[in-house]
């Protein structure tokens, strides 16, 4: 399988062989994705698919008190809206960005004819929709079973994962809402895994400073969750 581009960042693009991107490419263009901005919204019509390359959309549910909670994470890994490419471009899940970056944008319409086509785009679209659903019922167990520093050490290595680096733009707000827990006690895991020297946490921003010893705080569901993307799209989350 060859690589699609240098430029094609995201991996389920770079995946492609150079022929199949190229006919996708009229149909791609290059976006910038600002941090909060709204990429589709519960009940409303998926308009664009995006490939994002080095931002992080989550998707999220809202409760009826306007609680909210992460259920999904899309970086250069995979891409968001694929509802749209099943037939169905209703959206189910809120996505917002929620580490500002570049994007691919394909319209949905256009994603749907590709996927019906059946070639390998299709292929690695469901194969990526398998190791989402294994991303979904994993993190579920977790957030229900797993102390909470544990959590917060696999969440912080996913979401570098994604956008593949050890800096990630992020406040103790925001880390509350996507493990949906209090602010207070995201804050009380975060200073945890300051003091024993795994990240580094300043105003908006968190450093990994020690993968190793992060994914030995971690519980086992990002071992489980990033094996099961390698083995389905041959990358590492």
């Amino acid at each position: 399988m060859s690589n699609a581009s240098p430029q094609a960042v995201n991996r389920l693009l770079a995946a492609l062989p150079v022929a199949e991107y190229q006919r996708l490419l009229p149909n791609l263009d290059q976006v910038s994705l600002p941090f909060k901005q709204v990429l589709q919204e519960v009940g409303e019509p998926i308009e664009y698919v995006y490939f994002p390359q080095n931002a992080i959309v989550s998707a999220l549910t809202t409760m009826a008190d306007g609680s909210m909670v992460e259920v999904g994470l899309v970086g250069k890994d995979g891409v968001t809206g694929i509802p749209a490419a099943l037939g169905d471009n209703i959206a189910g899940t809120n996505a917002i960005v929620q580490a500002a970056g570049s994007s691919m944008r394909m319209k949905a319409s256009v994603l749907k004819t590709e996927f019906e086509r059946g070639g390998l785009l299709q292929r690695l679209l469901l194969r990526y929709l398998q190791a989402q659903h294994v991303f979904v019922t994993q993190n579920a167990a977790c957030n229900r079973l797993h102390h909470l520093e544990a959590r917060l050490a696999r969440w912080l290595l996913l979401a570098c994962d994604r956008i593949g680096s050890n800096e990630l733009p992020m406040t103790h707000e925001f880390m509350s809402q996507m493990l949906g827990v209090r602010r207070a006690g995201v804050s009380e895991a975060a200073n945890a895994l300051q003091q024993s020297g795994l990240i580094r946490y300043t105003r908006g921003k968190v450093t990994i400073l020690s993968r190793e010893e992060l994914e030995a705080a971690s519980c086992e569901c990002y071992e489980i969750i990033n094996g099961e993307y390698a083995r389905l799209l041959g990358t590492d989350g």
